[in-house]
Parts: C-alpha cells; structure tokens; sequence
C-alpha cells in the first residue's frame, strides 16, 4: 500500500516537473523559428535545384556555353547564388537559434520557474538590437521574394508559350533568352515552335520540374518573411516585458530600501527605549 503512494507521489512530481518545463517555452518565438526554418529550407533547396535546371536547359535547349576564363556570363551568376544559398541557410540556421534562446531568457515563464531575475542593461540593449535586426532581415527577404518571382515569371511566359502552341495550331512563336538578358545581345539563341529542341523543350520533365520547383522557392521567400514579421511580434512583446520588467525590478528595490530604512529606524528606537528604562 505505502509503495503504491509513493510511486503515484513520483508519478505526481514527475508529471507536475513536465508541465513546468512546457509551460517554460517560448510558444511564439518556437512557432517562428519552426517557420523561418520550414521557409529557409524550402527557399534553399527548392531554389538550388531550380538553378540546376535552368543550367541544363540553356545548355540542352538553347545551346548556351560556359564562357572561356573567368567571365561573367549566365552560369558564374548561378554559381554566385548557389553560394550565396549555402549562406543564406547556414546564417539564418545560427540566427534562428539566437532568436529561440533570446525568447527562452525574456519569457515570463522564465521567471514562475526560476525566480525573481535582474533586468541588465545589456539585456535591454540585447532585446532592441535583435529587433533593429531582424526588421533588417525582413526588408531583405522582402527584396529576395521579389528576386525570386522574377525566374516564376520567365518560366510562366514559356510555359504558356508551350501551352499556346498546342492550342493555337500553325502560330509561329519564338522563345529567345536575350529578352531576358540571359545571353548577350550579339548572340543569336532563339528557339522558335515547331523545331525539334522546341517541341522537346515543351515535353521534357525539366522545364516543368524547374518552374515548380522555383514557385517552391518562392513560397518558400514568403513564408521567411512571415516568420520575419511574426518575430518582430514577439521581439516587440518581449521588449515591453523587459521594460516593465525593469520597472518592477526599480520599484521592488526602492520598496526594499525603504522597509530595511523603516526597520533600522524602529530598531533604533526600541534600543534607546531599553536603554532608558534600564
């Protein structure tokens, strides 16, 4: 009987130490970080295979080569964004986690758990610094989506440049990369419908895995931006805990000093009371 209380008394602690620890995390911030990671990720893959594509439908399609030496030509640029891709998901790996931790340590869950904390002034300086910053990252993952819807819209006017031509019999339509800026202007590209590269080009898996997957990549963009704004939410919440915090903290120290001031002066007094009456 007694082993049977005290196994429901561990199961009791036990349980009551896990509501504790789930009632100490930083929902919001855990559902942006859940969602910058989700659009990061989407944006990055989705995105470096989309740039592969594109690399060999220009070489299959229409014919474009790797220019001699160290020029920049169409293929350097991609090479240039698939690095700057790697960048992109290592940082924002490492500022997600920045994120998470800076939201565990100003939670006011934090204090149930732990106990009264010190506001610092670095804290504060903390707290604001990663809000300037992540209002920064939001305006540039803005300018990314934008970047990105410019690929879903070249590859949307060929797709329906091949869909066209399935309807539409007998219509002559061309499709050359220059208008895109894709090839220099001297160079000569175009592919026009009825050739065997066109029609080709129009049946291959790759044009349509590639367009897909660059809409991937920008839906990706946008979720980045809403995992951006969703922490700029939370930041601002947090500030004003801090801030409301330190208050508290001020007005809980001048109440102390008053009531230890108040102590010495009534333990004072009781002394020379006792004095006078010996």
């Amino acid at each position: 009987m007694e082993e049977d209380m005290d196994e429901g008394q561990t199961q009791k602690g036990c349980m009551e130490c896990c509501l504790k620890c789930l009632g100490g995390i930083p929902y919001p911030s855990l559902i942006a970080t859940i969602l910058l990671y989700a659009g990061v990720a989407l944006f990055c893959g989705c995105g470096h295979e989309a740039l592969s594509g594109t690399v060999t439908i220009l070489q299959n399609y229409f014919e474009v080569i790797r220019g001699p030496g160290d020029g920049l030509d169409v293929f350097t640029i991609i090479d240039i964004i698939k690095y700057v891709i790697y960048g992109i998901a290592s940082a924002f790996f490492v500022y997600g986690i920045l994120l998470m931790v800076e939201g565990f340590f100003t939670s006011g869950a934090i204090k149930d758990l732990y106990g009264d904390f010190k506001i610092t002034t670095c804290g504060r300086c903390v707290s604001a610094w990663f809000i300037m910053l992540t209002y920064i990252f939001m305006l540039a993952w803005l300018g990314v989506t934008a970047f990105t819807s410019l690929p879903v819209f070249m590859y949307f006017n060929i797709w329906t440049i091949c869909q066209n031509t399935t309807i539409l019999e007998g219509a002559s339509l061309c499709l050359d990369p220059r208008q895109f800026g894709v090839v220099p202007i001297g160079e000569e590209k175009t592919v026009c419908s009825g050739s065997d590269k066109f029609n080709k080009m129009c049946g291959s898996n790759e044009l349509d895995m590639t367009f897909h997957l660059f809409v991937c990549a920008l839906a990706g963009a946008g979720a980045a931006v809403i995992a951006m704004i969703h922490y700029l939410m939370v930041l601002s919440a947090n500030w004003a805990y801090v801030k409301d915090a330190c208050k508290m903290q001020k007005y809980e120290d001048c109440k102390s000093k008053e009531e230890q001031e108040l102590h010495d002066i009534h333990s004072t007094r009781s002394k020379e009371r006792l004095n006078a009456y010996t």
